[in-house]
């Protein structure tokens, strides 16, 4: 185990860690690593197999899919950050890692999680003029909008993630060199450093604080005006469909915000919550968005839900699958088919 002196008021700031993740599951452990395997390959192939349909169908090269296909591949990426390591750590009971290697997972976890955030900031403006002003829509969201959303979605997240991990490699690891933890989250390496850590927690939650209230500010008033702009659209099937776009839009939102809401609350909270629990709010919060997003815009988005199917199934399946409800009709109108 490798171990740097010091000249500071610490002897000993290990630079090798521990991961022990779900200390309490050590019988059963083996026997996880195998529905966890199915569940990374579901993600990623969920994922891939909408962005494949909207990189694939010329029709959906519009900023709403590409901001969908945006959003999975980022969680793909925050998926691919944390559940080697996790697998291995079901593996190993202890799951080696280096101090390098935590800062660099942590800052992927973080600028994932971040971009996530930006990228539902980035789709809240597009249902906002989308909805809002629909016969401006075409001038005003171009590829060239697009590409600075991107650029300020990249250089926001960056501008939170690097201060994070900067921070925190700057910190004495003198207590342990367990981690009682599944991945490097800046809670559980602050949780083993020493020192005074008095700015380092301080800097976490107001930077946690400013980053969420700010974009739950932006996405409660653009929401709320694109849900009263939909109501005043006069045909029906318009609204109905505006509707269910921002409803897809907003279930993602609260998957994604509620989680790490609660994740915080018990992890600053709620200190009688045993570990096990703590690292399973992790794990949802983490792992969660990237599980239901394809779902929820695979199968709730009509135009991406149709050319899945045909994909899947081929053109000429998918259409008799369509027309043989209205052929069934048909013969029953006829009186050829009782019932």
């Amino acid at each position: 185990m490798g171990e740097d002196r010091n000249t500071s008021t610490f002897n000993i700031s290990y630079t090798n860690f521990f991961l022990v993740g779900f200390p309490g599951l050590s019988e059963q452990r083996p026997f996880l690593v195998l529905p966890l395997t199915f569940l990374y390959v579901s993600i990623i192939s969920a994922n891939a197999l909408v962005i494949h349909t909207v990189a694939a169908q010329r029709s959906l090269h519009q900023p709403m899919y590409v901001l969908i296909a945006l959003l999975l591949a980022v969680n793909i990426c925050a998926a691919t950050a944390v559940m080697p390591k996790m697998l291995e750590g079901f593996v190993h009971y202890a799951n080696p890692i280096s101090l390098h290697g935590c800062l660099a997972q942590m800052f992927f976890i973080y600028f994932t999680l971040l971009l996530d955030y930006n990228l539902l900031l980035a789709m809240a403006l597009d249902r906002y003029v989308a909805i809002c002003h629909p016969l401006r829509y075409s001038d005003l969201m171009t590829s060239h909008l697009l590409g600075v959303l991107a650029f300020f979605a990249l250089t926001r997240s960056l501008g939170v993630a690097v201060p994070l991990v900067v921070l925190t490699s700057r910190a004495q690891f003198c207590r342990t060199a367990v981690i009682r933890h599944f991945t490097c989250e800046y809670i559980a390496l602050l949780s083993i450093a020493c020192g005074d850590l008095t700015f380092n927690n301080h800097l976490g939650l107001a930077m946690r604080l400013a980053t969420v209230s700010f974009d739950l500010a932006l996405l409660g008033t653009s929401y709320t005006r694109i849900i009263y702009a939909a109501f005043q659209i006069s045909s029906r099937g318009a609204r109905a469909k505006a509707l269910h776009t921002c409803g897809s839009h907003l279930l993602v939102i609260l998957t994604i915000y509620l989680s790490g809401l609660s994740t915080s609350i018990v992890f600053r909270v709620a200190k009688t919550v045993s570990q096990d629990v703590q690292n399973l709010l992790s794990a949802i919060y983490l792992l969660l968005p990237g599980t239901l997003n394809p779902v929820i815009y695979g199968v709730r988005t009509r135009e991406v839900r149709q050319h899945i199917e045909k994909m899947l199934c081929g053109k000429e399946l998918a259409r008799e699958v369509r027309e043989k409800p209205e052929r069934l009709q048909n013969m029953r109108v006829k009186g050829k088919l009782p019932g």
